[in-house]
């Protein structure tokens, strides 16, 4: 996906901080197995404020630079206040995004039960498992009615594909077939012009 808004952005660190927040539902404290999570989506938050001017305090601001010449530079592209902002957006979205995964998570704390007991069962889930206990994730119907339209298309090329080279096969047997047809008469009629002896 080359293209992502500020919602998907957001619905990806939920989803990223739902561990640390199921720890804190379930067993009421929090460890440090959340580090490379939290690494995450701090960067992710960095990049909605600093990068992609995706913060509504901030603004249309970008401070990404492309060229590579800001390693050469000694100080930052912005003042001690906007860095202070800067901390305080980021601060306030991985919040945000904790609040919202804990919220989800405590309206379905059953299923969180249920997949944690799948877990312990199975080691390893798949999609269908998940889909068994959280039902289909919405849009996914749609998601799939379009890959299998173009499945159905890729079939249809491949169709017309092998008709067309069922077609150009059978155009070549005839053409061969018609030039064995012209070259019989001709070597009969040599073989009558001169006559045995």
């Amino acid at each position: 996906r080359q293209i992502t808004t500020k919602e998907q952005m957001f619905h990806e660190m939920c989803a990223t901080l739902g561990g640390r927040a199921a720890e804190e539902i379930i067993f009421g404290e929090i460890s440090t197995g959340a580090l490379s999570d939290l690494e995450k989506v701090t960067k992710q938050a960095q990049a909605i404020v600093t990068i992609y001017g995706l913060n509504d305090k901030l603004g249309n601001i970008s401070y990404y630079d492309s060229t590579g010449q800001s390693e050469y530079s000694f100080g930052k592209p912005y003042s001690e206040h906007t860095a202070q902002v800067i901390d305080q957006e980021i601060s306030k979205i991985v919040e945000k995004a904790y609040v919202k995964a804990k919220e989800i998570l405590s309206e379905n704390k059953e299923k969180l039960t249920k997949l944690a007991e799948a877990l312990l069962e199975k080691e390893v889930i798949f999609k269908e498992d998940l889909e068994v206990i959280f039902g289909k994730r919405p849009g996914s119907e749609t998601e799939e009615a379009e890959i299998e339209s173009e499945d159905k298309t890729e079939e249809n090329a491949e169709s017309q594909e092998t008709e067309i080279t069922q077609e150009k096969a059978n155009n070549s047997e005839e053409l061969a077939e018609e030039k064995e047809e012209e070259n019989s008469p001709v070597e009969e009629e040599k073989n009558d012009d001169n006559p045995r002896t």
